[in-house]
């Protein structure tokens, strides 16, 4: 193996372009102006959020006034869930959600239940998908939100939110999208979706970290969730961070999904022929609704942990970068019908920007060779490391 590590976790996170970079520079050496003052310097830095409002906004097919900087997406989410239900006044409010949506949905929901708020978690196919018809099982005349992701971050298995969002606009009910792992991948108009708020950010997508948005369709009335300023409209107060809203820019205007998608999934669908090759692998999620980007497989009989740890020169995931810390299998993967043993035998690879064919090679066969010894570890190991891990 080469010193070189092979990077395969886009999912988590990604390698910020060089152009990106060389914008925040610019913008770091030049304007370090307030984006909210009056003179010179603030006007110049305002102009500069305006830009990249703007260039994010063509990338996505919305109105630059239809959205909010925040500090990424996880903030975006708590500011759509909790904008809604902590405005509502009068019936118990109601917010439905699945059980495979990413950590900062469910703990925000969470969190609204210990406020009184009542929530549906609605189950997941074995393919991954959230069907339409249990959404709308589930809506209720006291029903103010439903959140459902736009492509899971651990499957990349992508929802028909056209068909929830015309259900929940006859309905009358607002619909929040995140579409964090969307950007650069599938192309988005938000304007003429069904959709009420949706949720981006920037280092998805060879962006920098720290940045994000939420689209916010006209009409619809949130709570604001930090005070002490009129930044955002006056939901999201506090200074600007131009360099990394310049930053986001940047990355929206790059992530071209006519560009981009045709050669990621052609590296991902490489990547799964090589991996092919490990008896018993098996690939998790629609294999013909995903993102291009992102493949999940499940080789029995090796734990995923100790499979990511054998792969010293592969950067792969066992499943979201947020739940990294918990010992639990992956609750995207459980969610679906996974045993526990098998979600715990699992791997996310995810490719991006910087991805060669050499390298996605190679990395499968490091992965066959690292399940070999794993597997062979296992038979050999005497009876009382049965249950191990293993």
């Amino acid at each position: 193996m080469s010193d070189h590590e092979i990077y395969l976790d886009y999912a988590a996170t990604s390698p910020v372009d060089p152009e990106v970079q060389a914008a925040m520079l610019e913008c770091l050496r030049h304007e370090f102006g307030n984006p909210s003052s009056q003179h010179a310097a603030g006007r110049r830095a305002r102009r500069l959020v305006d830009a990249a409002r703007a260039a994010v906004a063509a990338r996505v097919g919305a109105a630059p006034e239809h959205l909010l900087f925040t500090s990424g997406a996880t903030e975006a989410n708590n500011l759509a869930l909790k904008g809604v239900l902590r405005r509502q006044r009068g019936a118990r409010p109601h917010l439905v959600t699945s059980r495979i949506e990413h950590k900062s949905v469910l703990d925000t929901a969470r969190a609204l239940e210990a406020d009184g708020v009542e929530v549906t978690y609605v189950d997941a196919e074995t393919d991954g998908s959230v069907d339409p018809q249990r959404v709308a099982a589930a809506l209720r005349t006291e029903t103010s939100l439903v959140s459902i992701m736009h492509v899971n971050n651990e499957t990349g298995v992508i929802q028909d939110v056209n068909a929830i969002g015309a259900l929940c606009r006859d309905r009358g009910v607002l619909f929040h999208v995140d579409a964090a792992q969307s950007v650069g991948k599938l192309a988005l108009r938000l304007a003429e979706a069904p959709i009420d708020l949706c949720s981006l950010t920037a280092h998805k997508v060879c962006g920098p970290k720290g940045v994000g948005a939420l689209y916010v369709a006209p009409r619809t009335l949130l709570a604001a969730q930090l005070h002490g300023g009129e930044q955002e409209r006056g939901l999201r107060a506090g200074t600007q961070a131009t360099h990394q809203i310049v930053g986001m820019g940047r990355a929206y205007e790059l992530a071209d999904p006519e560009l981009e998608a045709p050669r990621l999934s052609a590296l991902r669908d490489r990547l799964w022929r090589e991996l092919q090759a490990i008896p018993g692998v098996r690939q998790n999620g629609a294999a013909d609704r995903r993102a291009a980007h992102v493949l999940n497989a499940t080789f029995p009989g090796v734990d995923g942990e100790s499979l990511r740890f054998a792969l010293r020169g592969v950067a792969v995931s066992a499943g979201s970068a947020c739940a990294a810390d918990s010992p639990e299998a992956s609750h995207v993967l459980t969610g679906m019908g996974l045993s526990d043993v098998l979600a715990a035998s699992s791997l996310r690879f995810s490719v991006g920007r910087f991805t060669t064919k050499a390298e996605v090679v190679q990395a499968a066969a490091e992965v066959a060779a690292a399940v070999n010894r794993l597997r062979s570890a296992a038979k050999s190991a005497p009876a009382w490391c049965s249950g191990s891990g293993f």
